[in-house]
Order: C-alpha cells, then sequence, then structure tokens
C-alpha cells in the first residue's frame, strides 16, 4: 500500500510551494461555480476563474476534473478543477460528495510530489479519506509499477468555529480518517493479493501480524484444532483443497469498554464452487470471496488503534472451495459446530457453512452485537446491484446498521427474512439443508440460514456485500478497480455509534 502522507495548512495558496492546487466546482443555477474554500485561489485570478475554467469544458458536473496552468497567477503551476455536482437548495454539499470528488482529484494528482486541497474546508475527514481511498494503487506483483500517487496532500482547515480547542479537534479528525482509510487499503490490498499467496494458512498469519502489532489478541486454529472442536461447517467446505482452513479470533478490550461486539467475516480465500462448479468466465473475481474476513480483521485493528471503549471479537473462518477427491459433495450431511446437522444441495452455497460456525462460537462470548458480513450471493446483486449492500437481521439493529451504512456513502438496504421461505430450508435428513429448491429470494434465504445459528436476544446484522466488496469496471469517485474495502467505513461508524448511544 502506498498512500500520499497527509498534512493540515492554513498558508496562503496563491504562495504555496506545491505542484498543484485542487478547487471545487458546482453546478450552480446560472452556471459552474466555485465551492467554498477557493475564495484565495479565485482573488488570484482577479475573479474569471470560473469563465476560464468554463472555456476548458468544466461544468462541475460530480467527479470531473479539469487542469489549468496557473501562468504565474498561484506560485502552484497547475490547478485541479473537481466538479462537485449539485448542491443543495443552501448551497451546501454533502461528505459523500466531497469525498467522491477527492477521490477524483487524488487520481488526477497522479505522478505529482505535493499538492494542496480546498475540499478540506468544507468537510476536513471526508476530503482526508477520499484523497487517501482515491490514490490507493495496488503495484506488489508489477515488475514496472509506474506513477506513482501523489507523495503529499496538504489539507485546507476548516475555518475556526469559535472553539478553544478547533486546532486539537482537526488534528484529531485527520487522525481518525486517515486511520479509517489505511483500514480499508488494508482490506483491498487483502482483496487484490492473488489466492496463490493468500490461502487460509498465509491468511491467518498475516492477520495475526497485524492484529498483534496493535495489541489485539490472536487465538489461530488449524485444521486439527477444528476436527477437535467440531467445526463441521469449515471442515467440510475446505477439506478438498491441499490448503487447510483455519479459524481466527481477534480480541480487543478497550478502555472503559462497554458493550460486547463480535464480528463476523467470511474467508474464502478462493471459491470454485467446489463439485458444484462455478462456470469459467469470471471466476478469477472469486479471489475476492474472502472481502468480509479481510473487512473485520481491519475493523478491529481499526477499533484498536482509535482505542474505542468496546470490547470487539471478531471469529473469522478461512477456507478455499476446491474440487477433488476429498471435497464434500452435494447429499453430504455436516454436523456444525453446536450440534446442528446440515444436508449440503449445493457446495457452492459454502459462504453460510463457514459463517454458521464461526457465529455459534462467535456468541458463545455473549455479544450485545453481533455483525457478520459476506460475499455471500449472487442474489444481492441481482436484487440490489453492486453498491447497495443487503442488511438483514433483528428489525431494530438491520434498521440501524443500514442507515448508518448510507451515511458513509458505502451503501446499505435493510430486508426482511420472510417467515415462508424458512420451510423451503427443510431437510429430509438434517435439521436443514444449505440452499432451497428454488432461486427466489436467494439474498433472504441465505440470511434465515443464518439466523438458525444466532441465539435469542443477541441484536444481529447480517451485511451481504456480494456486489459491492469488489469493482470490475472502472474507477469513481474513491473506488478503485478491484477490491473496495466495503464495508470497513460502515463498520467502523456502528462500533463508534453503539460505543457513543449504547
Amino acid at each position: 500500500m502506498t498512500a500520499p502522507k497527509l498534512a493540515l495548512t492554513d498558508s496562503d495558496l496563491s504562495t504555496l510551494t506545491v505542484d498543484a492546487v485542487v478547487v471545487g466546482t458546482v453546478q450552480g443555477p446560472d452556471g459552474l461555480a466555485l465551492a467554498a474554500g477557493s475564495e484565495t485561489v479565485a482573488a488570484a485570478f482577479d475573479g474569471k476563474l470560473p469563465a476560464l475554467l468554463e472555456t476548458l469544458g468544466a461544468t462541475g458536473k460530480a467527479e470531473e476534473t479539469v487542469k489549468l496552468p496557473t501562468q504565474g497567477a498561484l506560485a502552484a503551476p497547475l490547478l485541479v478543477a473537481v466538479g462537485l455536482g449539485k448542491p443543495a437548495d443552501d448551497g451546501s454539499v454533502t461528505e459523500e460528495q466531497i469525498r467522491r470528488s477527492s477521490g477524483a482529484a487524488a487520481r488526477a494528482l497522479t505522478g505529482l510530489k505535493r499538492a494542496v486541497t480546498t475540499l478540506s474546508a468544507t468537510h476536513l475527514g471526508a476530503a482526508a479519506e477520499g484523497t487517501v481511498l482515491g490514490a490507493y494503487v495496488f503495484t506488489a506483483y508489477k515488475s514496472q509499477a509506474g506513477d506513482l500517487p501523489v507523495g503529499r496532500v496538504d489539507l485546507v482547515t476548516p475555518p475556526a468555529a469559535g472553539a478553544k480547542d478547533t486546532a486539537k479537534d482537526h488534528k484529531n479528525t485527520l487522525k481518525a480518517a486517515t486511520a479509517i482509510a489505511e483500514a480499508v487499503s488494508v482490506t483491498r490490498d487483502f482483496i487484490n493479493t492473488p489466492p496463490n499467496d493468500l490461502f487460509p494458512g498465509s491468511f491467518a498469519d498475516r492477520a495475526a501480524e497485524l492484529a498483534k502489532a496493535a495489541g489485539v489478541e490472536v487465538e489461530i486454529l488449524d485444521e486439527k484444532a477444528l476436527r477437535k472442536g467440531g467445526f463441521g461447517g469449515i471442515l467440510g467446505v475446505g477439506v478438498g483443497s491441499g490448503r487447510q482452513p483455519r479459524l481466527v479470533r481477534l480480541s480487543y478490550k478497550g478502555p472503559k469498554a462497554g458493550k460486547k461486539v463480535a464480528l463476523v467475516g467470511k474467508g474464502i480465500t478462493f471459491d470454485t464452487g467446489g463439485i458444484s462448479i462455478k462456470p469459467a468466465g469470471g471466476m478469477e473475481e472469486m479471489t475476492s470471496d474472502m472481502s468480509g474476513a479481510a473487512a473485520v480483521v481491519a475493523t478491529v485493528v481499526l477499533a484498536a488503534k482509535l482505542k474505542y471503549p468496546l470490547e470487539i471479537t471478531a471469529t473469522v473462518p478461512m477456507a478455499e472451495n476446491m474440487p477433488s477427491g476429498d471435497a464434500y459433495r452435494p447429499g453430504d450431511v455436516l454436523t456444525m459446530y453446536g450440534g446442528k446437522t446440515v444436508e449440503v444441495q449445493n457446495t457452492d452455497a459454502e459462504g453460510r457453512l463457514i459463517l454458521a460456525d464461526a457465529i455459534v462460537r462467535a456468541c458463545e462470548d455473549n455479544p450485545d452485537y453481533l455483525i457478520d458480513t459476506a460475499t455471500l450471493t449472487g442474489a444481492q446483486v441481482v436484487a440490489l446491484g453492486k453498491r447497495t449492500a443487503g442488511v438483514m437481521g433483528t428489525d431494530e439493529f438491520r434498521d440501524r446498521v443500514a442507515a448508518i451504512a448510507r451515511a458513509t456513502g458505502e451503501g446499505g438496504w435493510a430486508m426482511p427474512l420472510p417467515e415462508e421461505l424458512r420451510a423451503d430450508l427443510d431437510s429430509r435428513l438434517a435439521d436443514l439443508a444449505n440452499v432451497t429448491g428454488h432461486r427466489w429470494g436467494g439474498m433472504l434465504s441465505a440470511g434465515i440460514f443464518l439466523s438458525e445459528f444466532v441465539p435469542e436476544g443477541v441484536q444481529w446484522a447480517h451485511v451481504d456485500v456480494a456486489g459491492p466488496a469488489y469493482n470490475s469496471g472502472g474507477p469513481w469517485g474513491y473506488t478503485t478497480k478491484g477490491g473496495t474495502g466495503v464495508p470497513v467505513r460502515t463498520l467502523a461508524a456502528v462500533l463508534a455509534d453503539i460505543a457513543a448511544n449504547g
């Protein structure tokens, strides 16, 4: 991970010695207008900057970037104008508008050593997050890395609000935003690492290394410990691979810890579908099937860095779903951790099997809240598209998580767990089957399956990120191609909300 260094500045932008100055533009009622924070820069151009930008085709459209040589108007040789889109009726713009435009600006700064942005004058934290995430590149496997991200970005501090601790508040905001963006970047690194290098054993080791560096306790169960403990779901899925499964437990207890939160993330390091093998086209994207696991690992480490006053435990099952002579089969019955039995009718519905084991284990710690996240169903993408996660679970907590997901800009939509679908998971052999016999409501049926393993009284949210976790198209906003890091920012915001409000 190579990320720009961030710093705060209140210097005169007309004389600041940098390679580029970033300003925001908006689609005003009378055409292009400059966003807040650009006043000093506009004055240096004698008020002619909007007209100059319009001459170059700028409209203020969201994420539009236009470059203008300053011709001595500024000490910096280059001005980059980035569109924020349409403001609200009162002229304000949202944090997500700033975050996305900061990401677009960061890509436009590729190869430069130092820049300064005025977008932070409106929302400092959003500008910092967007800058780091938009600049993200993964070059570990390239013999020639090409242009590196911008080396440093100075962020113009917001106007003083009169509070005596404003400078301290700004530093704390920048620290938290940078830590969150770094956690997302760590998640992206995990996802983008190819499966020949990221498999259950190596994933567990890398997660442990990150956690220990942050002071988080680590427990790793190998295949022998899993067998002794009766983790039939994880073992069943992972038995077909020569690289055996793991279960990683990360435990953090913050200062004056209040509520207990359990996190669970699906860690299928590669998913062929097993005996129920997937089509070849696009299978290479199944390197991202451990996105949920990567997200919860990064989130626990983040919580430790930011010292959240919570007790947080992540239970992370890791397996590789491969076809072989030893692989589990359609028709097998697995005895899950805790004793329930499941008839396997489709080996490509493997994520719910390893999650079920992990959920039961996580709930033995008697958490107040449980959040699991996974690239679980193709049905999520069919229902909600590539950018909106499906959130299921207990009604109140489900709605709370979905609302927070939308507030962070990651997107989430509350979905039901219809009672009538439960009967479709009945099995003639076992307590339940891992799939229904039809294609209807597949995302919801997977949630219902998981609900069978969640004890009464636990506030639970299941976040299906099958689409949002991986971007197979071009970059947009602060989202780059490949692993996105969703839902790290949602998880972090939920934890902060629990810490603040219970």
